[in-house]
């Protein structure tokens, strides 16, 4: 509550700073579609945070000198707070999961709408990166509506069994109920063995029946912060079918589940600081020592994301990497408190 309080704060003067006459309603309406994200981000650093405080309150009283003097281990002393913490990391997957994206189309819509006064750029969400495969055909959309009805450039083609180029059909503007899509103002070109050039012929409106439904097409105009993960794993299926690059989304599939165990490598790495005998500094010195950790961590993650995106790492190597070496870093360091 505290950093997402400060956070607010800060954000919130700079964004009345930078959109003028914006309505009360739409600013709080904005920041409480922001609320999820932010949470779900500050739950790694949350888990440390009570974790430290914990755990030296217990030190500093000499709690912990009893436990162990009773006999208890250190891992059946934190028992209870590993378990809150997958606790609190299953339920910070499943807001990632089902909550943000939701929050983050209506924060979106309210930042063009009413902040920035931009709609159209609301509509538009992706161009020119919209391929999908369905059984002997390929169609390109360059620009494909938020809801996911309309779209403007399609490109078809249409393939034979041995899969050689049979027709293609082009249109400027498509609107899409389910399976049935209107076309306007576009071309049917044909290639058969039999002619050596293709015939073309123009129409002003096309009804064509589809496999795909409506629903389908709408992962594709939005971004991996906006589909679930059900959503983006057909995503990267459709478009891998199609032949295109999917290594980004593939990034963002895997670090979505890595990120949800970020609480437990906090942790983790608190665990060992926060039992070590006192030192001058007490528990805030732990506190800064483990924040320090945290920026370090969080530096490892997007350096993994950044080159898995580029394809220098391999999707679960960039997304899992800084996870692993920061919890062998951890049981290091546990393993040296011989507890």
């Amino acid at each position: 509550m505290v950093f997402l309080t400060i956070f607010t704060a800060v954000d919130a003067m700079s964004t009345m700073v930078n959109y003028k006459n914006v309505a009360p309603s739409a600013l709080l309406n904005f920041y409480l579609y922001s609320f999820p994200e932010i949470i779900q981000k500050l739950l790694p650093v949350a888990c440390l945070l009570g974790t430290i405080l914990t755990l030296s309150s217990l030190n500093k009283a000499n709690e912990l000198v009893a436990l162990f003097a009773s006999g208890m281990s250190l891992l059946r002393i934190t028992t209870p707070i590993l378990i809150w913490v997958l606790v609190i990391s299953a339920l910070g997957y499943w807001s990632s999961d089902q909550v943000v994206p939701k929050a983050t189309k209506q924060k979106n819509y309210i930042l063009y709408y009413d902040l920035k006064k931009e709609p159209h750029r609301f509509s538009t969400i992706k161009t020119d990166k919209i391929w999908y495969r369905s059984k002997n055909s390929i169609f390109n959309i360059q620009t494909l509506n938020a809801k996911g009805d309309g779209a403007q450039g399609l490109t078809m083609y249409f393939f034979s069994e041995a899969w050689d180029l049979v027709q293609m059909i082009t249109a400027r503007q498509v609107t899409i109920k389910g399976p049935q899509w209107s076309l306007e103002n576009g071309t049917v070109t044909v290639f058969s063995k039999d002619s050596s050039f293709p015939l073309t012929s123009e129409f002003k409106t096309k009804n064509i029946v589809m496999a795909e439904d409506s629903k389908d097409l709408q992962s594709a105009g939005q971004t991996a912060d906006m589909m679930s993960q059900k959503e983006l794993e057909h995503f990267i299926k459709k478009n891998k079918d199609a032949g295109l690059d999917t290594v980004a989304y593939e990034v963002d599939y895997h670090s979505k589940i890595s990120f949800a165990f970020a609480g437990l490598v906090m942790c983790l790495l608190g665990i060992p600081f926060s039992v070590e005998r006192a030192r001058s500094g007490g528990t805030m010195l732990n506190v800064g020592i483990c924040l320090a950790l945290v920026f370090v961590y969080y530096v490892f993650y997007s350096s993994g994301i950044t080159l898995g995106q580029h394809g220098t790492l391999p999707p679960v190597v960039a997304a899992w990497t800084p996870n692993i070496v920061m919890t062998g870093f951890a049981l290091v360091l546990l393993k040296r408190l011989k507890r």
